[in-house]
């Protein structure tokens, strides 16, 4: 048994000093105040954090690790040692692939090569296209973390543009959709405008006017109005917009909901008065937009209003990132640096560490239904995270640490020259440590599969 002692707990609300002890995968307990001696006399090892900040391990709900077909970017033995050394322990990731998984087939075959390299916990979205709908109803609701659907343009045959097959969708799916919203015409017709001004050379600063909020506007109130009209769980990804966040209730609790949202790191910590500095390095889909809208979202994380916090973590190649706007992928690797950005907003008064840890780690358990995972309970499986806080460090290509080394496959962040003031110093994933501040990653570790109770 293994004795976490001397620990700062933040779990479901609560922040106190105390004790955790790991069984096996499992949590045996949790306590405040001093570990009692026949409790202590049972560990078999003992890790003195010396009032580290311990919570539960962070659930990310959208990434992107590349493979199969892009492997060049990203892998899911790479992004998910990045993820442990993020403090992250669970992820949930994306089917744009090559070949994309839009069939059951092809995506238990990112099943079966995530239990083999990956190093934390595990699921993946099937992909909807206009044509799969026999697919989707022929998921597992137990098994399967969503389905994906890109109401935007995307890779491959995967943007769904055919209102038949968005209805049913969502009268047909057992689980939950996922979209991406941004309106496709209204961002054709916008950047036809910015080739009329610019030609090819269009500036970084007119990203957020091509990928408006009026396009995530009326794409996300279009998802909504499906998801009232057929009564689907709707689940929007990476609102980036003031306007979006009214399309969503308050005051209702979690579980309750059956349409919900999600915002990214990026669109709490960036703004457009950015992009003169950072340029593509903070291209994503949807834009970073107006601090006005940053400011919004972040209230929105305090009040509850916005719902679960994630990445959209997606890598591009250095190279790729630096070409001309119109060339450079949107998206960019933060699955690393995640929970430090978040607890670093929060020492800065943005946040408070409770609510971090409920948008990051407890919500998400919530939402998707995840079972024994994303709360510090006995029984639990044992996926937490320790952080020194106040402890300010760089993000650099050139750490070499091993807690500050860039563990994404593609070798930059977007972060890069920010000092973050939270450090993550351990992960544990079902009982195991995966990652420590001063010995790196352990290789031997890895995730388990996830599973979801009924609705």
């Amino acid at each position: 048994m293994i004795l976490i002692d001397h620990a700062k707990i933040c779990n479901e609300g609560l922040t106190f000093d105390g004790w955790i002890t790991l069984d096996g995968e499992r949590i045996h307990a949790v306590g405040p105040g001093e570990c009692p001696d026949e409790i202590r006399t049972q560990a078999t090892e003992t890790l003195d954090v010396h009032g580290a900040l311990v919570l539960p391990g962070v659930i990310d709900d959208q990434v992107h690790f590349r493979e199969p077909g892009l492997t060049e970017k990203a892998e899911i033995l790479t992004e998910s040692r990045a993820a442990a050394a993020g403090g992250v322990t669970s992820y949930m990731e994306m089917p744009n692939t090559r070949p994309p998984a839009i069939t059951l087939a092809l995506l238990e075959e990112k099943y079966a090569r995530a239990a083999e390299v990956s190093a934390v916990n595990y699921s993946f979205y099937l992909g909807a296209t206009n044509d799969n709908i026999a697919e989707i109803e022929r998921v597992d609701p137990t098994r399967i973390c969503g389905v994906k659907v890109f109401m935007g343009s995307s890779t491959g045959n995967m943007l769904v543009d055919n209102e038949e097959t968005l209805a049913d969708i969502f009268r047909l799916c057992p689980t939950l959709v996922a979209t991406h919203c941004e309106d496709e015409a209204t961002v054709r017709a916008n950047l036809a405008m910015a080739r009329t001004a610019f030609g090819d050379n269009i500036p970084i600063a007119m990203h957020p006017l091509i990928r408006s909020a009026e396009a995530c506007y009326r794409s996300t109130a279009h998802a909504v109005e499906l998801a009232h009209k057929y009564g689907g769980r709707l689940h929007v990804l990476h609102l980036s917009t003031a306007r979006e966040l009214e399309l969503f209730e308050r005051d209702k609790p979690l579980a309750e909901k059956r349409i919900t949202n999600e915002v990214c790191v990026h669109h709490l910590w960036f703004s457009e008065g950015d992009y003169a500095e950072r340029g593509n390095f903070i291209k994503w889909n949807p834009a970073v937009k107006s601090a006005a809208d940053r400011d919004s979202l972040r209230a929105g994380v305090r009040s509850g209003q916005v719902d679960l916090v994630a990445t959209d973590h997606a890598p591009h190649l250095l190279a790729e990132k630096q070409r001309r706007y119109l060339e450079a992928p949107s998206g960019g690797p933060l699955v690393q640096h995640s929970l430090p950005a978040m607890l670093t907003l929060a020492e800065q008064g943005i946040f408070t560490i409770p609510q971090v840890v409920e948008r990051m780690c407890h919500a998400p358990a919530r939402l998707f239904r995840i079972e024994e995972r994303g709360f510090l309970r006995p029984g639990y499986y044992a996926d937490l995270a320790i952080v020194g806080l106040g402890q300010p460090w760089s993000v650099s290509r050139g750490n070499s640490a091993p807690g500050e080394r860039l563990l994404s496959k593609c070798g930059w962040s977007p972060l890069e020259g920010i000092t973050l003031t939270a450090k993550v110093l351990a992960t544990f994933v079902n009982g195991q440590q995966v990652f420590s501040a001063e010995n790196g990653i352990d290789e031997s570790v890895r995730g388990k599969r996830l599973t979801f109770g009924e609705a």
